[in-house]
């Protein structure tokens, strides 16, 4: 690995004001330099370093990439003494109080994802929580971040949503943070771009791309953003200002990757390079759908999550987990309204939004976890299970996003049901009203059960106990089918008949056996590689000689033939086993179609 050289000479210390300079120092390194200036510091000053990303609910430990951390006051560097770690992410430095201090370091980034930060020829990008020391007992204090143009490669621009000081064309330069908070809330994107900008509601919103293919059609990307954003606006304000200046999309185009993470102005996605949409190209791609949700689930979260928030975070402790039992609201509620947006927005017919709700819902009826863990549970449990999932988690556990979903529209068809034919009383008025309720700030449950009683007109707490904190399984048939959808039982695929999930890749690996599911009873184990099955006799029939190899799990029926049960060979640990199998009858899954359009589009196109 190349060494980083040393700046020519110091930064300038600023008059007044706590700054973060961030040097690119070696882009096949993957190392920024870092230059913290404190003007007035403690005599004895701790700094410390995140563990982990709001709106990401996992300890990621970020000063492990930190390193060759150093101090100077008064053009002098500080002897190594007098600058001590005190914990994992945490430093102490003695200094003379009332005079400037630096602290320089580096930090690796080599992670492509949202949360961290990432550095090599070809693109940077980084949030500030993985790169800025917090100077404790200043973090209320103005910060301001000076992104330095030396060491960028040619052609290189900046964009990120703070608030620009002094910059060039190419956005390198000065910029502001009210405080801590907010210098960790506005993640930054450098590199040659691809850049356009629109406005939504009379609001200028800019989207960057990076690693798209020069065929991809930017102006749809543009145009169906738009009206996502302005949806969501007039959802939250009818025609007034939505609370914020400008937007910034950031979006990472890779082989293979999807995720998105939300902050107060902006939001850095990823997707697939296939899934953009194609200059002309008539077909859109089919995971185009799917990133129009990614875009409009964390636009949504600008109001519901990054503004409207859990108690418990009216004051984010960046030092260990800050546990919400809220999650389900937040996630699961956003969850609901990312496609019903789309839907809204004119981007998708009811038949295409019906079917994302059908994946939704058949998401969580064939997870046994939903018959153990409360979506409360579950929001408190994020840090140790969603984020740190394994072979056993869809049966221990349920996701707080799709079963979260699944109560927003039960409390959504449910106001409307009690509100008579026009759906008087709906989730919508619910979230307006949280919104004026908490003075887009922090809620509790409390919150949402009194703006629930507001809008319907009577106490839901009987439902949130069932729905929130129990495990019961939901009302969704009945509700779907009194607003205009049916609801058919239809065979379930191989693996979910099975109850398994298997990797295919020229033979079948055995990732997850799901909990009372005939595989589990018949003894299968999770990392067990499927080889064969040999048909067994049941009464008088006779089983053919030998048995099949199989090499994917859609092959299964044809060598079973009409044996209802077969031995398994499985490799266990380098051994062989065989598992007796029974294939269980009348596994259905769920399919949801449209019985009455009327009824179902006071729902689904309803802009109130």
């Amino acid at each position: 690995m190349a060494t980083p050289r040393a700046p020519a000479s110091s930064p300038p210390v600023p008059a007044a004001g706590i700054t973060h300079r961030i040097d690119i120092a070696d882009v096949h390194a993957h190392l920024f330099r870092v230059t913290l200036t404190i003007p007035r510091p403690d005599a004895l000053q701790r700094l410390s370093l995140p563990v982990w990303i709001p709106g990401s609910y996992l300890v990621r430990e970020f000063s492990k990439n930190l390193q060759g951390l150093r101090a100077r006051q008064a053009a002098r560097a500080l002897p190594a003494a007098q600058l001590r770690q005190i914990d994992k992410n945490s430093w102490e430095v003695q200094c003379k109080p009332g005079q400037p201090l630096q602290l320089m370091y580096e930090v690796y980034a080599n992670d492509n994802s949202v949360r961290t930060a990432c550095l090599d020829a070809r693109r940077g990008f980084f949030n500030n929580s993985s790169l800025c020391l917090r100077v404790e007992g200043q973090t209320g204090a103005p910060q301001q971040l000076e992104i330095a143009a030396s060491g960028a490669p040619a052609g290189w621009s900046v964009a990120t949503g703070l608030a620009p000081l002094k910059i060039n064309k190419q956005g390198f330069g000065s910029y502001a943070a009210a405080d801590y908070d907010e210098l960790v809330d506005c993640p930054v994107e450098m590199g040659p771009f691809w850049s356009a900008s629109f406005s939504a509601c009379g609001v200028p919103h800019r989207f960057v791309v990076a690693g798209a293919a020069p065929g991809f059609d930017g102006a749809r990307l543009l145009a169906d953003t738009r009206k996502i954003c302005e949806a969501q606006i007039r959802f939250w304000h009818g025609k007034r200002k939505p609370p914020y200046k400008n937007y910034l999309f950031m979006l990472n185009v890779v082989d293979d990757g999807y995720g998105g993470l939300e902050h107060r102005n902006s939001t850095a996605l990823i997707c697939n390079r296939k899934d953009l949409p194609r200059l002309n190209e008539g077909k859109l791609p089919e995971g185009y759908t799917t990133l129009r949700g990614l875009i409009s689930h964390e636009y949504f979260h600008t109001w519901n999550v990054k503004r409207l928030r859990p108690a418990e975070f009216a004051s984010y402790h960046y030092g260990s987990e800050n546990y919400t039992r809220l999650l389900w609201f937040f996630e699961g509620f956003t969850s609901y309204y990312d496609d019903l947006m789309l839907r809204r927005a004119g981007l998708l017919d009811d038949a295409a939004y019906l079917r994302l709700l059908n994946k939704t819902i058949n998401q969580v009826m064939q997870t046994p976890g939903r018959l153990v863990q409360s979506v409360a549970q579950a929001s408190f449990d994020a840090w140790v299970k969603y984020y740190r999932q394994d072979e056993n988690t869809p049966n221990a556990t349920v996701s707080y996003y799709t079963k979260g979903a699944l109560v927003a529209l039960c409390f959504d068809l449910g106001l409307r049901k009690e509100s008579g034919a026009g759906g008087a009383a709906n989730l919508d008025q619910v979230m307006r009203a949280l919104w004026l309720r908490c003075k887009a700030g922090p809620m509790s449950e409390d919150d949402f059960a009194a703006a629930l009683q507001q809008v319907g007109g009577r106490s839901w707490a009987a439902e949130i106990a069932a729905w929130v904190h129990g495990t019961g399984e939901l009302p969704l048939e009945a509700l779907l089918q009194h607003h205009g959808v049916g609801v058919l039982q239809e065979p379930a695929q191989l693996a979910q008949v099975l109850g398994l999930r298997v990797q295919e890749n020229g033979g079948i690996q055995i990732k997850t056996v799901l909990r009372g599911g005939a595989a589990e009873r018949a003894g299968f184990a999770a990392g067990d590689e499927w080889l064969g099955i040999e048909p067994m006799a049941t009464g008088r029939k006779k089983s053919p000689a030998g048995g099949w190899r199989l090499s994917k799990l859609e092959d299964l029926p044809l060598y079973a033939g009409p044996h209802k049960t077969v031995q398994a060979l499985v490799a266990r640990d380098k051994q062989l086993l065989r598992l007796p199998l029974t294939l269980p009858p009348d596994v259905t899954t769920w399919r949801l179609v449209l019985r009455d359009a009327t009824l179902a589009g006071r729902w689904l196109s309803d802009p109130a």
